[in-house]
C-alpha cells in the first residue's frame, strides 16, 4: 500500500489568501483506508481459510485416527478370540499329549506282557516239539512192533478166514468187523458178521447181525483168555448153531 507523506502547511499564506481552505487530501486518504480496510479483510480471510484449513485437517487427522483406532481395537479382539482359541487347542493338545502318553504306557505294558506270553508260548511250543518227538518215536516203535506183529500174524489170519470162511476188516480205529459166509447151506452167501471193538482191555462187541443170545458168554471167555482167533471161531459156531435152531 502507497504511503502518504504529510503535507507541510503554510499557516500564513492561507490565511492571507481570500477564501483560506486547507487540501486535507480526504480522496487519498479514502483511498489509503479502504487498501487498508482490504488488506485486513484479505488477512483476516486468509486467516480464516489457513485455520479452517488446519481444522479440516486436524478433523481429518482425528478421523483418521478414530478409524485407526477402532481398527486397531478390532484387530485386538480379533488376536484376543485367536488366543483363546490358541490356548484352547494348546489345552486339548496337551491332553491328547496325556491321553497318548497314557495309551503309549498301556501298549508298552501290553507290549511287554505279549513279550513275556511269547517267550512262554516258545517254551511251551519246544516243549510240545520235544513231547511230538518223543510220541513220534514211541509211534515209530509201536509201528514197527505192529508191523512185526502183522508179519507174524498175517499167514494166521489168511488161515483163519480161509478155513473158517471169513473176512476181517478194520472200519474204525480200533474196531474189526469180521464177516462170514457158507454158514446156512440153504443160502451160503448170507452174511453173518459182528464188529468186534479191541480199543481196551475189555473187549466188546458192537453189534451183531443177527443178534446172538449168547454173546455175553462169549466175550466173558475172551476178555478171560485174550484169545481172538479162538472168539472168532466160537462166533462162527454161534451163528452156525442159530441157523440150525431156526
Amino acid at each position: 500500500m502507497p504511503q502518504v507523506r504529510p503535507t507541510h502547511i503554510d499557516l500564513a499564506s492561507i490565511l492571507a489568501e481570500p477564501t483560506p481552505s486547507v487540501d486535507l487530501r480526504l480522496h487519498a486518504y479514502e483511498a489509503s483506508t479502504s487498501n487498508f480496510l482490504r488488506a485486513v479483510t484479505n488477512y483476516a480471510n486468509r486467516a480464516v481459510a489457513e485455520i479452517t484449513k488446519h481444522r479440516n485437517a486436524q478433523e481429518a487427522d482425528k478421523k483418521r485416527l478414530a478409524e485407526k483406532t477402532v481398527a486397531v481395537k478390532a484387530e485386538t479382539n480379533q488376536c484376543k478370540v485367536k488366543e483363546i482359541e490358541l490356548l484352547a487347542v494348546m489345552e486339548r493338545e496337551k491332553e491328547e499329549a496325556r491321553e497318548a502318553e497314557i495309551s503309549i504306557t498301556a501298549l508298552k505294558r501290553q507290549l511287554a506282557s505279549i513279550r513275556e506270553t511269547c517267550q512262554t508260548v516258545d517254551a511251551e511250543i519246544e516243549q510240545y516239539r520235544a513231547l511230538t518227538a518223543n510220541l513220534k518215536r514211541e509211534k515209530d516203535r509201536e509201528r514197527q512192533t505192529l508191523e512185526v506183529h502183522a508179519a507174524q500174524t498175517g499167514p494166521e489170519l489168511n488161515a483163519c478166514e480161509t478155513r473158517l470162511r471169513c473176512h476181517i476188516e478194520g472200519i474204525e480205529k480200533d474196531r474189526l468187523l469180521i464177516r462170514f459166509t457158507h454158514i446156512d447151506k440153504i443160502d451160503i452167501d448170507r452174511e453173518f458178521s459182528f464188529v468186534l471193538d479191541v480199543a481196551s482191555r475189555s473187549n466188546q462187541v458192537i453189534t451183531t447181525t443177527p443178534p446172538l443170545p449168547n454173546l455175553p458168554i462169549l466175550l466173558n471167555e475172551l476178555n478171560e483168555t485174550r484169545n481172538i482167533f479162538r472168539f472168532i471161531k466160537l462166533m462162527r459156531s454161534a451163528f452156525a448153531q442159530l441157523v440150525e435152531q431156526h
